[in-house]
């Protein structure tokens, strides 16, 4: 019997057992499967909130083509460049996200997204600030935005938040987080009010409702 240190094996006559050398290569195969492998998953979770910004994007995107083309913010009905304050424009039909679904010069994106497992709402509306409206964009994780998300769906909200402010800090610039779930009115698709968190140096974390993105006037 020939015992390799390390390899517990009963090695008859005539029978050859791994060299070192062997298991070596082995084991370095076997390294190089599961740094493919989890850089697989990290280019997945990359391409995801590559995905979800591109989302965030194209409806802004579609806001301010709704603008150029109508001299209004879809969803201003009354053309006071607020979206959503008046009665008119939070009833079926009237909401930025219905006008902007029935222009037919623009391709307007899902108001939902699947990320794997998790979905995530799309809202437009105001929230004020210092006394002054200033327009919103929204993302909730539930159709209601009273639902706060989920450790694993924060990637996604940091992503946004990159994107827009150049850091993922849920306190400052035009992305911020709602501690408190915003105030919906109408058929639940404009934002009418808003609690936001102010606080600088402010991570995102699983106390947040929605990410909330003032997109026309800085914060």
């Amino acid at each position: 019997m020939r015992i390799i240190p390390g390899v517990y094996m009963r090695i008859g006559k005539g029978e050859k057992g791994f060299t070192l050398i062997e298991l070596a290569i082995v084991l370095v195969i076997i390294g190089i499967i599961l740094g493919a492998v989890l850089k697989g998953q990290d280019l997945i979770a990359g391409a995801r909130s590559k995905k979800f910004v591109t989302w965030e994007k194209h409806w802004e995107v579609s806001q301010w083509t709704y603008f150029d083309r109508k001299g209004r913010f879809a969803g201003d009905k009354g053309k006071n460049g607020i979206i959503g304050d008046e009665a008119s424009e939070i009833v079926a039909g009237g909401t930025a996200l219905d006008e902007i679904d029935a222009a037919n010069f623009i391709n307007a994106p899902s108001r939902t997204i699947s990320m794997g497992a998790y979905t995530f709402y799309m809202k437009m509306g105001y929230n004020t600030v210092g006394g002054t409206k200033k327009n919103v964009i929204v993302i909730c994780k539930a159709d209601d935005c009273a639902t706060k998300f989920a450790t694993d769906e924060l990637v996604f909200l940091e992503a946004v938040d990159t994107s827009i402010d150049g850091v993922a800090d849920a306190g400052a610039g035009n992305v911020r987080a709602a501690s408190a779930a915003p105030t919906l009115a109408g058929d639940d698709e404009v934002v009418t009010a808003t609690a936001d968190v102010t606080a600088p140096d402010t991570p995102w974390g699983t106390g947040h409702n929605a990410l909330v993105y003032y997109f026309d006037r800085p914060r």
